[in-house]
């Protein structure tokens, strides 16, 4: 007699490949920590940006009706000339920066702002699922719209967008890469857990767009 384990989970839908308008719609800093990279271990500060695709809607909650496919990414909080999010930023804006505004550019200038995304598909080497990656990023064509923003403009940081209560809602290995951040650590207080004194439940959605009007998208 054998004692098979299987898999009988529900898949979740991953978006098809293809070229998208999309909004940047959430911003999560994940903090500074050692992570292995093959086999090197290199500290680094990660932030979790998100989008969400409006032209593909799908009932994910009966109570909520149709709502948004999302794709998140990760990247290096750096802008140095060589840095994937420099790449990115680039690639997305139409144009390089100039070493005085990528010296300390803020990136929550992201927040509601459109754009077109090529999305591929990979395969985890670790489970042998397919899992969706933004390929490159491009602004909106002249003369294309894109749809209004769905989801509310979400934004989540160490100091004044940090609360307790949202953090536990994170999904886990999310939450545990904040918790395991030289950030969280500090803001708890190295040498004790409590965290009774942490803000439960500061204000981390901000409805609106981050446009200043010039042709540039931030």
């Amino acid at each position: 007699m054998s004692i098979n384990a299987t898999n009988t989970g529900v898949k979740k839908e991953i978006i098809p490949s293809g070229n998208y308008v999309a909004r940047c719609y959430s911003m999560i800093h994940v903090g500074t920590s050692e992570e292995n990279i093959m086999g090197e271990y290199k500290t680094t500060n990660k932030v979790r940006i998100t989008w969400e695709l409006p032209t593909e809607l799908r009932v994910f909650n009966e109570e909520k009706g149709e709502q948004p496919m999302v794709i998140s990414q990760e990247f290096n909080l750096s802008m140095h000339e060589k840095s994937n999010l420099r790449k990115f930023l680039e690639s997305w804006r139409g144009q390089g920066f100039s070493d005085d505004e990528a010296e300390n550019f803020d990136i929550t200038k992201l927040l509601g702002i459109p754009c077109m995304i090529n999305i591929i598909h990979k395969l985890s080497t670790k489970s042998g699922n397919q899992y969706a990656i933004i390929s490159n990023v491009s602004a909106i064509p002249k003369g294309m719209n894109c749809p209004p923003q769905i989801n509310p403009t979400f934004e989540f940081n160490f100091e004044d967008k940090f609360s307790i209560e949202v953090l536990e809602s994170f999904p886990d290995f999310i939450k545990d890469k904040i918790k395991a951040s030289d950030e969280y650590k500090k803001l708890i207080a190295p040498n004790s857990s409590d965290i009774a004194d942490l803000p439960e439940s500061d204000s981390v959605y901000n409805d609106g767009e981050n446009n200043d009007g010039s042709d540039l998208p931030f």
